[in-house]
């Protein structure tokens, strides 16, 4: 009998308890990047639940969401957007601000990188309580319309997808613990 993609990825993601600090679980996503088979089939999953939306573009969030939102969009045959922490980008931004448990953020788009009117999908590797997710929408938001989010785990006990559903409910995740 053979394994689902999610059992193949839950038996590689590996957790770091106390990291980044003391109290955390970290879902540890690098060891499927050992795997180019394990790799490709993640990808092809992820395109085959937004395979009936019109998409134009992927925007990935710094910097984990890089690693598989670009070759999302290369599966999807659509442009890649990068989505940066503030003073990252070297031509004309577009900014969000948004509030971390401690203090605040910005993240940051070249403005030419999205085009107007457009459907963006957001990607990132992991969904925990939707903050960063939700500046991204609302950075995208500035110019185009997000049509959804993707996610490789979403931890469903921060109940960020609460807060997504506000913006769009098209959210899928892979994994969810």
């Amino acid at each position: 009998m053979s394994l689902s993609i999610q059992e193949k990825i839950k038996s590689v993601i590996r957790d770091v308890p106390n990291f980044p600090k003391e109290g955390i679980l970290f879902k540890d996503i690098t060891p499927i990047l050992l795997n180019p088979t394990l790799v490709n089939e993640l990808v092809a999953a992820m395109a085959d639940q937004f395979k009936n939306d019109e998409i134009d573009a992927v925007a990935g969030i710094e910097s984990r969401g890089y690693l598989f939102g670009i070759l999302l969009a290369q599966k999807l045959q659509v442009p890649f957007i990068m989505i940066r922490k503030e003073g990252k980008l070297p031509a004309k931004t577009i900014k969000e601000s948004y509030d971390l448990e401690y203090g605040s953020a910005t993240i940051e788009v070249h403005e030419d990188a999205i085009t107007p009117n457009s459907n963006v999908l957001i990607h990132d590797d992991l969904l925990a309580t939707g903050g960063t997710a939700i500046a991204a929408a609302k950075l995208i938001q500035q110019k185009a319309k997000v049509v959804g989010f993707s996610f490789v785990i979403e931890l469903e006990f921060l109940k960020g997808i609460d807060h997504l559903n506000k913006i769009n409910t098209h959210t899928k995740s892979l994994i969810k613990y």
